[in-house]
């Protein structure tokens, strides 16, 4: 981030789903800069096993157990921060799992979508509220949640890109929102190498998508072979770091040594009339306007 070796002494940030992935590796990062970390993950084994890790490199580091979906668990993470380090000055989001294997939305059940949206959007809403009250009160402070480009339907699946597009329009509400008490909410896509983007059924997913020509050549070949997950945590430490202020309300490209930015999405013209004193269009001037052109 800078060559202070530690950048962040001093502040304390909670990372949800940081048991593994890119939240165990952000986590360590941010341990590594001088922040106080409260890590968190549904397996109390593998959270001591990374706050471990981190005390016994120097680092400050407590462990929350439990699904960020469940609010008492939420609230817990925050109220950990607060009580044991003196202060929250960010949170972000990692939490998540994969769709089952092979799914669309000609397979997929209300229940496996119900899990997939619970863990990945219903967190992300769960961990902001919590941390809201709590970061406007003490003046401000940064939400990084965690998108994902499979939004736009390239990488088939039905519960992940839809939880993860109500991800990004969940962090520009609450970016409007919050702007007044200097509380920033971004999103970061990650591409990295985690659970989710390895192992035979994950590779079987790819493969197919591109067979049927939803994925182009040089997406699955990025696919295929991400980055390993500590080259996106430097996008993620930066976003919640005082130094990004006072970006709010992006969303962020990481994959790699790559960075992007997304433009705000731009409404195209295809017709116009004043309404007062005119019938609605006809299914003819409809088509019409609607015609590729």
């Amino acid at each position: 981030m800078s060559g202070d070796p530690q950048p962040l002494a001093g502040q304390v940030y909670a990372v949800a789903g940081s048991s593994r992935g890119i939240g165990a590796a952000l986590v360590g990062r941010l341990a590594t800069f001088g922040a106080a970390v409260v890590v968190n993950g549904r397996d109390g084994f593998v959270v001591d096993d990374v706050v471990e890790a981190i005390a016994s490199s120097g680092g400050r580091a407590l462990g929350v157990t439990g699904s960020v979906a469940d609010p008492a668990v939420a609230h817990a993470v925050v109220r950990a921060a607060v009580e044991s380090f003196g202060r929250l000055d960010g949170v972000a989001n990692c939490a998540g799992i994969a769709e089952p294997p092979g799914s669309s939305i000609l397979t997929i059940d209300s229940e496996e979508f119900a899990e997939v949206v619970a863990s990945h959007l219903t967190s992300a809403f769960e961990l902001t509220r919590a941390a809201a009250p709590v970061l406007a009160d003490a003046g401000g402070g940064s939400i990084v949640l965690s998108g994902s480009a499979a939004a736009t339907g390239i990488f088939g699946g039905s519960a992940y890109p839809a939880a993860k597009a109500g991800v990004t329009g969940l962090a520009m509400a609450a970016a409007a929102d919050l702007r007044d008490a200097a509380v920033r909410v971004n999103v970061v896509l990650p591409g990295a190498r985690t659970r989710l983007s390895t192992g035979d059924d994950y590779h079987r997913h790819i493969d197919d998508l591109r067979e049927r020509g939803i994925l182009d050549d040089g997406i699955h070949a990025v696919a295929a072979n991400p980055a390993p997950a500590e080259y996106v945590t430097g996008v993620y430490a930066h976003l919640l770091s005082p130094r990004s202020a006072p970006l709010t309300g992006e969303v962020i490209s990481a994959a790699g040594n790559f960075v992007g930015r997304h433009a705000p999405s731009e409404l195209q013209l295809l017709a116009y009339a004043d309404h007062h004193g005119l019938p609605p269009m006809t299914l003819d001037e409809v088509a019409a306007a609607m015609a590729p052109r």
